[in-house]
């Protein structure tokens, strides 16, 4: 088994670096980049909206790496990651090297940088074995093109949602043999708490916020859920029920329930077995969150303005 020689800096500084860009993930983090400075190459495993890409954007952004990301599909063939000759240049030049227009992994592979190839298990057999051999062998054998030595500094990292059982391809064990898985679980409440007011107005009222919170993580427990929503499910509620009040002037039922179904139903997956569609479920989830949160809808007014407004009722009441 061949190792690439590391040129990455396992440091404090760039942990720092990355850690002050992101909430959490300090685990998951540090064997990342443990993986990455062992000269290793990594496949990180979790649904959608677990910070994936982001963390491999920071490292890169920390390391003065270059980033490729590359959507995994059953349209990503080998020639689309290697390259191909240009037709019109071959025929009036012949099959030089500078007529050969390279793919994301050659490029990767030539120059260094992390290549990020999310849902990869949607990507045909043929692709995935380009990537074995690349990465065991160390070296891209092009015909007509020629050799292409591995740069010290690239590396390969798979991402896939252990729930996507849609349009996916069951991934080589010679492929897995090769990757350091690093399961990605979505956050604790409190830091998805953090999440949110990061990503909406500073004046959005904390009940709202709550609300959303435990909406989007009562989603991912249901019963009749293969897949509930990530927090960019709760950052969407929040800023849309938050316009929606503004323009309807009050957090009535008809906001949360609106705001809900927009934010949240195209972001979950109904299980086949079910007899209800997603807007359904999630009334139903709605409803238990109120609930659970057991406080009256806060009055509200206009943004810059002072005054009672309309007074939102009890919803949340049992």
């Amino acid at each position: 088994m061949m190792v690439a020689a590391s040129s990455f800096q396992f440091s404090d500084k760039i942990k720092d670096e990355v850690s002050g860009k992101i909430v959490g993930r300090e685990r998951e983090l540090e064997i990342i980049l443990a993986a990455l400075d062992s000269g290793r190459h990594v496949l990180l495993e979790g649904p959608p909206g677990t910070s994936k890409t982001t963390i491999l954007n920071l490292i890169c952004e920390s390391t003065g790496l270059p980033f490729y990301l590359l959507e995994g599909n059953v349209d990503l063939t080998p020639a689309k990651l290697l390259g191909s000759f240009d037709p019109s240049s071959v025929i009036a030049h012949g099959f030089k090297p500078e007529m050969f227009i390279k793919g994301p992994l050659t490029t990767a592979f030539k120059e260094g940088g992390i290549l990020f190839i999310d849902e990869f298990n949607r990507m045909a057999p043929d692709a995935s074995n380009v990537l074995i051999r690349a990465i065991e062998e160390e070296e891209l054998i092009i015909p007509r093109y020629g050799g292409v030595k591995i740069h010290r500094a690239f590396r390969l990292v798979c991402g896939q949602n252990p729930y996507d059982d849609t349009g996916v391809t069951k991934i080589s064990r010679a492929l897995y043999d090769r990757l350091i898985r690093v399961k990605m679980n979505y956050q604790s409440m409190e830091e998805e708490r953090n999440i949110v007011k990061m990503h909406v107005e500073k004046d959005v009222d904390p009940w709202l916020i709550e609300v959303g919170i435990r909406l989007g993580r009562a989603t991912r427990g249901h019963p009749e859920l293969k897949q509930g929503a990530s927090v960019r499910g709760s950052i969407d509620f929040v800023e849309l029920a938050s316009i929606l009040a503004e323009r309807r002037g009050g957090y009535g039922l008809d906001v949360l329930v609106d705001a809900t179904f927009a934010a949240m139903s195209g972001k979950i997956w109904v299980d086949e077995a079910s007899d209800r569609d997603s807007e359904e479920v999630l009334e139903e989830v709605l409803g238990s969150v109120l609930r659970s949160i057991d406080l009256n809808i806060p009055k509200w007014s206009p943004k810059g303005k002072k005054g009672q407004g309309r007074d939102g009722g009890t919803l949340g009441k049992k």
